[in-house]
Order: structure tokens, then C-alpha cells, then sequence
């Protein structure tokens, strides 16, 4: 802005120079002229006076060289009278030779009639020589011829201190001028300096600038002008940062994979669910065609359906990535402007993989009711409908088969039994009975209660402790639930001859139990699925043990109840081992 400024001052001065220059140029030119018309009618004047007081005073006859000096000298001129032919009479003789030989001339001239005027100007060496005559008459004859003549080099003095005058006058015009132009320009580009740095700043997205308050009424207004575009553009550029930081989480966090292609098939934006999802690199996908990047066919044939047909597009996709396969329900949904201009599609990509995993179990679990049910009472049915026949007739069939409807009712009131303690566990509002519990003790009573079925099978049951009492906070009953489904397990899936232990371990903020035998072991495939609920290593050998399938699933629920944890080690024909880790508090 200070080069703006430079060039205006520049441009002012320039401007006042040439007007003062041309002013000084005119003005001289015109004192010039007064001051030689003055001179010459000056001239003239004398002239004319000189020539009547000779006449009316006797003529050239009647004057003498001493009255033609002191006529020179009065007027400061040189004075030469000649007779009617031109012979010089009386002359002042101040000039030079020269200037004599050039009066001489014009004597000449003036006597043979050659010049008509009565006034000449001859330019010498370095200054001019301006002559004036007049014919003297007496009796009305021409007696003769008074001439008057005279130097410039006065006129130039009077020239000279006219250019010093006006060089004086216009140099402090000058001085004053230039000072109020400095003052005027910095007083006016000032403010239009800040507003311009105030614009740049603005264009380079510094929104808090703002300029000074002026108090120039020509000024104030741009300043205010430039003061609100800048508070518009802080207020619209926060309000859309705002709404770009809200679209933004929106799309990120909208728990979603999201991809949005333009209308020349380039993918545009990817969030950060779709990486997640894909695990794909968002440098090699964006502004690239998406059937060059998209390794799943179905999800570009879904894409090129809704270029296709400009309609909205939902398929339910299985799709592998890595070492498993997921399930998507994808939306394609096209993009149409105003005007109904084509901008391209967007793909939204949930995935329900967990929601096919539980519509899969609600089926399984059906299924298994249905098919553990169906056991106990076609057994049931079969028997009565037999004993119906005749059977009941016979007194040691009749026991036989009451005991076998005993035993397959008892299988069915533990199935619906586990099955609404189950219910009862994954209910929203299941709450533990806390309180202190020691492991030692509890364990004693679990062990001691299943002695007798261990003796059974001749399995050695044994729990370790060290005497220390292990505390935790817990439900009693829930946690007796537990052990004691765990240590039957063990007992019912070893072999006779066998053994199980107990034992407990005090590991600071957690204890320990671990339940260990020498059984049939699990295959390493199956033990993530022990856990769920009919789902049986061994099927045969769980009917015959009277299990339901839905032991270990309540174990896992009340474990993670008390915010615990259980894990299996197992090798097949070598035993399992179940670790239930429990927190202190």
C-alpha cells in the first residue's frame, strides 16, 4: 500500500510542478510584455515630449551638446539630434562603436525614408538595442531628426528579479502545497491502507481482522462497510465449520460403513466405519473408479443397478473379508440435485452379521427345545398308551414302565426348570445377592454333596486348599449353582476309576478355582461352542448323564454376573480343566 501512496504523491507533485512551472512560464511571459509595453511607450512618451520642447524652445539651432547631455542623462538614454540629412549635430555618445555604426544605419534608413515606423529593436551580443526617432520641423520645415536609443541589459535586470520573484513565490507555493498533499494523502490512504489490509487479510481467511474507526465522514463509511463484511464472514464461516464438524462426527460415528461415488463412478468419501470394516487404505480408494477398488462383485453390481435405474437399491449381502463372512444389509441410494441433475450414489453398509447369528441361535434354540421336549414326552406317551393296551395287567412291566415315565418326567421338569433359570438370568432386571463368601467353604459343601456320586463311579472327588480363607463378595446360592454344575460335569464325563480336583487359589484381587479331570476331554474346535445353550460334546453320553444342554450356559451367564471370568483347557482322552477367576470385590 505504501507504493499506492508513492505513485499518488508522485502523480500530486508532478501535477503541482507542471501547473506551477506553467503557471511561472505565463506569468513571467506576461510581466514580460508589460514591462516592455510599459518601457516602450516610456519611450515614445519622452520621444514626443523631447521633440515638442525642442521645437517650442527654437528648434535644433537653439540647443547645445551640453543640453543634449543633460536630456541623456535625465532620462537615462542616449540622445542624438542630426539635421534634415541625417549629419549628427549632438549625440550623448554613451555606446560603443558598434552601437554608433548601427544608429548611423538607422539615420540612414530614416533619412532616405526607408523605414516607416518610428521604432526599432536590433538584438546585439547578449542584449538588445531598442531605437526611437522623431522628426523635428520648425516654421513647418523639417529642420531635423531627434534620436533616442537605449540598452536592454535594464530589462533584463527587470527580468531577472521577476523570475527571482516568482521562483521565491512559487517555491514556497511549492513547499506549502506539497505539505498539504502529504498531509491530504496520508489522511485519506490511511484508512483506505488499513481497509485494504483488512480485505487481504479477509481473503486469506483471517476473519478477525477489522480496521480502525475514522472519524472522516468519506472514510468512516467504508471502514464500517469493510468492519461488517468481516463480522458476516466470522459468523457465516463459524456457523459452517459448525455444521461441517456436526456432518462430519454425523458421518463418521453413524455406526455405518458409508462410501459416496460421483457421477462419473469416482469414489469421493469413505468414513471411517467402511475402513474399519474393510479394512482398506482410504489413499488407494479415493478418486478412483469404484469397480477398479471394490474387490466384492456384488457390491459393484448393486452400484451399477442404481445407475442403471436412478432408484433406491437395499440387498442383504454375504460377504467374506479375511477369515470370516459377514452379513450386510446395503442401501444404495442415488443422488439427484436441482433441476434433476445426476451427482452420484451413496452406499450405506450395516452390518446385521450379529442379528443373523441371533435369529440363527432363536432358531437353533427352538429347535433343540422342541427336539429335547419331544424325547421325554413321546417316551411318556409310548409307555401310557402301552400300559393303556393291557401292560398294566402285569404287575412287573406296570413298575417298569411307571419308572421309566418317572424318570422321563423328572428330565422334563429339569429341562423347563433350566430353561426358566435361564430366562430368569438374561432378564434386564437379574440381580446378585451380595455378600462376603468364602471359597473354601463353599467348595467343602459342593464337594460334599457330590461325594456320594462320585463313590458311584468310583471317581477320587478332592479339594485342595492351603487353610487360608479366600473372600470374595458374591451370591452363595448362585455361586453353589455354579460349582456344583461344573464338578457334575466333570464327574458325569469321566470314566469310573477316574478323578476330579478342586482346587483354590489366592491370586490378590482375584481367586481362582480350578476344576480338573481325568475325562474324555473336548476337541479344541468344539470348546467355544460348550457354552451354548443344547449344544453337547458328546449327545448320547449327555442323555444318559441327564443333562439338558443348558448347564454350562447358565454357568457362563452367572460367572459374568459376578464379573468374572471362565476358560477351558482341554485335549481329548486326556481330561479338561475349567479356571473360574473371580473378583475379590
Amino acid at each position: 500500500m505504501n507504493k499506492f501512496r508513492t505513485r499518488l504523491l508522485i502523480a500530486l507533485i508532478t501535477l503541482i510542478i507542471s501547473v506551477l512551472v506553467g503557471l511561472g512560464i505565463l506569468l513571467g511571459q506576461l510581466f514580460k510584455s508589460y514591462y516592455l509595453q510599459s518601457f516602450n511607450e516610456r519611450l515614445k512618451i519622452e520621444k514626443n515630449l523631447l521633440g515638442t520642447y525642442i521645437e517650442e524652445h527654437g528648434g535644433v539651432s537653439s540647443f547645445k551638446q551640453q543640453d543634449v547631455l543633460k536630456i541623456s542623462d535625465m532620462l537615462n538614454v542616449r540622445a542624438t539630434i542630426t539635421d534634415q540629412h541625417g549629419n549628427i549635430l549632438y549625440d550623448s555618445g554613451e555606446f560603443n562603436d558598434l552601437s554608433s555604426t548601427g544608429l548611423k544605419k538607422i539615420i540612414d534608413d530614416v533619412v532616405k525614408k526607408k523605414i516607416v515606423k518610428e521604432a526599432r529593436l536590433e538584438e546585439g551580443d547578449g542584449y538588445d538595442l531598442h531605437y526611437y526617432w522623431k522628426a523635428l520641423t520648425k516654421d513647418g520645415q523639417k529642420e531635423g531628426y531627434i534620436f533616442l536609443s537605449t540598452k536592454t541589459d535594464e530589462l533584463n535586470q527587470a527580468y531577472g528579479q521577476i523570475w527571482w520573484i516568482l521562483s521565491i513565490s512559487l517555491g514556497i507555493a511549492l513547499i506549502m502545497i506539497l505539505y498539504l498533499a502529504i498531509r491530504i494523502t496520508s489522511r485519506y490512504t490511511k484508512p483506505i491502507e488499513e481497509a485494504t489490509t483488512v480485505a487481504i487479510e479477509l481473503a486469506k481467511g483471517n476473519y478477525r481482522a477489522r480496521t480502525s474507526n475514522s472519524k472522516m465522514a468519506e472514510t468512516g463509511m467504508l471502514e464500517t462497510a469493510i468492519n461488517q463484511l468481516a463480522n458476516n464472514l466470522q459468523k457465516m464461516v463459524k456457523t459452517q465449520e459448525m455444521q461441517q464438524d456436526r456432518l462430519t462426527a454425523l458421518i463418521e460415528n453413524i455406526g455405518a460403513g458409508l462410501i459416496l461415488i460421483d457421477s462419473r463412478g469416482m469414489i469421493n468419501l469413505i468414513n471411517k466405519g467402511y475402513i474399519e470394516i474393510f479394512q482398506v487404505n482410504p489413499n488407494e480408494y479415493l478418486n478412483q473408479l469404484y469397480y477398479e477398488v471394490i474387490e466384492q462383485k456384488e457390491i459393484c453390481q448393486l452400484v451399477a443397478e442404481v445407475f442403471r435405474t436412478e432408484q433406491k437399491v437395499r440387498n442383504q449381502l454375504l460377504i467374506p473379508l479375511q477369515i470370516e463372512r459377514r452379513y450386510f444389509d446395503v442401501y444404495g441410494v442415488p443422488i439427484i440435485g436441482s433441476n434433476h441433475v445426476w451427482k452420484g450414489v451413496l452406499l450405506v453398509f450395516h452390518d446385521i452379521t450379529e442379528m443373523k447369528k441371533l435369529e440363527q441361535m432363536r432358531k437353533d434354540f427352538v429347535a433343540n427345545v422342541s427336539h429335547e421336549i419331544k424325547t421325554p414326552v413321546t417316551s411318556i406317551k409310548g409307555f401310557a398308551e402301552t400300559l393303556m393296551d393291557g401292560a398294566m395287567n402285569n404287575k412287573e412291566t406296570l413298575e417298569a414302565f411307571l419308572s421309566i415315565i418317572l424318570k422321563e418326567s423328572d428330565r422334563l421338569q429339569s429341562l423347563i426348570q433350566d430353561l426358566l433359570e435361564l430366562s430368569k438370568i438374561e432378564q434386564q432386571g437379574f440381580q446378585l445377592n451380595l455378600q462376603q463368601v468364602d471359597l473354601n467353604d463353599l467348595l467343602h459343601e459342593v464337594v460334599t454333596l457330590l461325594i456320594g456320586k462320585a463313590q458311584a463311579k468310583n471317581i477320587h472327588l478332592e479339594l485342595t486348599t492351603n487353610g487360608i480363607p479366600v473372600r470374595i463378595k458374591g451370591d452363595l446360592d448362585r455361586l453353589k449353582q455354579v460349582f456344583i454344575n461344573i464338578v457334575s460335569n466333570a464327574i458325569n464325563y469321566t470314566p469310573a476309576d477316574g478323578y476330579v480336583t478342586v482346587s483354590v487359589r489366592d491370586l490378590g484381587d482375584l481367586a481362582q478355582v480350578l476344576v480338573k479331570d481325568s475325562g474324555v476331554g473336548i476337541e479344541k474346535e468344539e470348546i467355544p461352542r460348550i457354552f451354548e445353550r443344547f449344544y453337547r460334546v458328546d449327545r448320547a453320553r449327555s442323555r444318559d448323564s441327564g443333562g439338558t444342554g443348558l448347564g454350562l450356559a447358565i454357568v457362563k451367564h452367572l460367572i459374568e454376573a459376578h464379573h468374572g471370568n471362565i476358560h477351558v483347557r482341554s485335549e481329548v482322552g486326556k481330561g479338561s480343566e475349567f479356571i473360574i477367576e473371580l473378583k475379590k470385590q
